[in-house]
């Protein structure tokens, strides 16, 4: 059988072949854990990888969750590597769309610890394509040391990269890419490519626990958004922000399941 690829400017649609090694080999690890992938999401997730190879922020990544294939055993695999596949707790539904959690018990454990795999300049966020009604939609705290990297939206309306932030101000308009991330100088919180708010001063301690969606360790304030994507990795500039949500975009875009900046 001869594998063959569409080439139209810098996008790549795989037919029987043609994928990116990186994104085959997350195809692979989706399998063995026994989900199964639509060829529209596996073009979308390949033509994603070289979106963000070509905006030189792959390497800043340490986990990609694409919550492609409809099932927790799809939705856990981590497109960046085969280290930090994640664990649902029970109380979440699975769809084309993303994964919902129940608002009430229901996490996602991404197995990623702060304090082993990131450095002082870090980024989390997610992709949400519902209402954001929950309190707490991602983070990692750990009260023993004081560590909090959090993201909350609706009635808890903060962000936070250790002890470092403020209110977001995001009600209503919260959907889409959420980022908090930090660099050398400040905290931002970016929503859809564009700062949203920034809180000055300089990061210095990683959090001793694993990063959750849709809660966060020792915080039960459970998110009820439907998530549509995750990430966790290294700090991100203003441009490189501004490109990885382009690209998250149009991978959303293409599986028709993008909200309108």
């Amino acid at each position: 059988m001869i594998g063959f690829g569409l080439n139209i400017g810098n996008r790549v649609m795989g037919g029987g072949g043609g994928f990116d090694a990186d994104a085959q080999a997350f195809f692979d690890r989706v399998t063995t854990a026994g989900g199964s992938l639509t060829t529209t999401e596996k073009n979308a997730t390949n033509q994603l990888v070289l979106d963000m190879k070509s905006a030189g922020i792959w390497s800043s990544m340490k986990a990609v969750y694409p919550m492609v294939g409809a099932s927790a055993a799809a939705c856990a695999q981590n497109l960046k590597s085969s280290s930090f596949t994640g664990t649902f707790t029970s109380g979440w539904t699975f769809a084309s769309t993303g994964a919902t959690p129940n608002g009430t018990s229901a996490y996602f454990d991404t197995t990623l610890n702060g304090r082993s795999v990131l450095g002082n300049q870090r980024h989390f966020g997610f992709y949400n394509n519902t209402n954001t009604n929950g309190v707490v939609h991602m983070g990692s705290i750990n009260n023993v040391d004081g560590g909090q990297d959090y993201i909350g939206l609706g009635t808890f309306q903060n962000y936070r990269i250790n002890t470092l932030g403020t209110n977001t101000g995001l009600t209503s308009s919260s959907k889409g890419l959420l980022i908090n991330r930090s660099n050398s100088t400040n905290v931002d919180l970016f929503l859809n490519g564009s700062s949203a708010q920034t809180s000055l001063g300089v990061v210095v301690n990683t959090v001793n626990a694993n990063y959750y969606l849709a809660c966060a360790p020792l915080n039960q304030n459970f998110g009820d958004t439907r998530y549509a994507f995750a990430s966790i990795g290294d700090g991100l500039t203003d441009t490189q922000a501004s490109n990885f949500y382009t690209a998250v975009q149009a991978f959303q875009t293409t599986l028709g399941r993008q909200i309108a900046p």
